[in-house]
């Protein structure tokens, strides 16, 4: 299977899915997988594409200039996202491309982050169990956002994942692609 699907005509929307096991993720495995199905936006999972973490930041910043929506799609690994996002991030959002003198390639542009999480949203919230809205946890992203001239769109969230049915499995498939394509 290729790591990037691309559909036919000009694609708007780009899913960057960043999972280090995706094949084995039966929550982000399944949202992907009905994104390629329906071939209407670009998938790229990231972890397939620099398994030695080594990125092409032109490659990278083609891919973004090309589309006018980005899906960020990833499990919350302690209390964030997986390692080579923040890598990802850290190296294509760089000075003069995305923000500074002449960094304006991203304004404009819509950012979606749809996370998996084990927990179950109640505890995702003051006097929870970790103290902390998923909102208040994806500041980061609402903040590089801003500052890159972004527009931070509400998260899309699957909780409590290890509880999660093969029917609501299946609607939060259809939900998810239905959010993603706009």
């Amino acid at each position: 299977m290729s790591n990037q699907s691309t559909p036919t005509g000009s694609a708007t929307t780009l899913v960057i899915v960043v999972h280090p096991e995706l094949e084995k993720s039966r929550i982000n495995k399944r949202l992907t997988a009905e994104l390629e199905r329906r071939g209407k936006v670009t998938v790229h999972r990231l972890y397939e594409t620099y398994p030695d973490e080594k990125i092409d930041v032109a490659r990278e910043q083609a891919l973004l200039s090309a589309h006018d929506r980005v899906v960020l799609q990833f499990p919350l690994f302690w209390y964030s996202s997986p390692s080579l996002l923040k890598k990802w991030i850290d190296e294509v959002f760089e000075l003069g491309y995305a923000h500074g003198k002449g960094g304006d390639k991203l304004k404009g542009k819509e950012l979606l982050i749809a996370l998996s999480s084990g927990g179950a949203q109640s505890m995702y919230q003051a006097g929870g169990f970790h103290n902390y809205s998923y909102s208040e946890l994806l500041r980061p992203f609402q903040q590089t956002a801003n500052l890159v001239g972004m527009i931070y769109q509400p998260p899309f969230i699957v909780s409590q994942i290890r509880e999660v049915t093969d029917e609501q499995l299946e609607k939060y498939a259809t939900d998810y692609a239905v959010y993603v394509e706009g």
